[in-house]
């Protein structure tokens, strides 16, 4: 088992910066790619991206740029720092991570990009 657990969402205006984090407890040394999905209100999840264990990165077309996965694995945190958000950028968001065989979610946390 694979426990997550995010922090860092909230309030910011259009153009601001927000950073999640995403700490991994449990069986971690199992752990593979680690990433983020969100889900706008009335809309279907999405991937926002991923990094690898070795940490080759890929991004979702309409974060490119703005957004930045690092990934510190003495402390088994991921981090999100999303620069330049947008309205569009609103909604939960989700810290995934693989093993080999499973997929493991965090409960996930609020971003509200408003004016």
């Amino acid at each position: 088992q694979v426990q997550l657990v995010e922090s860092g969402g909230g309030l910011a205006q259009p153009g601001g910066s927000l950073r999640l984090s995403c700490v991994a407890s449990g069986r971690i040394s199992r752990i593979n790619t680690m990433g983020w999905y969100r889900q706008a209100p009335g809309k279907q999840r999405e991937l926002v991206g991923f990094i690898t264990t070795g940490g080759d990165s890929s991004y979702t077309d309409s974060v490119k740029g703005r957004f930045t996965f690092s990934r510190d694995n003495a402390k088994n945190t991921l981090y999100l720092q999303m620069n330049s958000l947008k309205p569009d950028d609103t909604g939960v968001y989700f810290c995934y991570t693989t093993t080999t065989i499973y997929t493991y979610w965090g409960q996930g946390t609020q971003v509200t990009v408003s004016s």
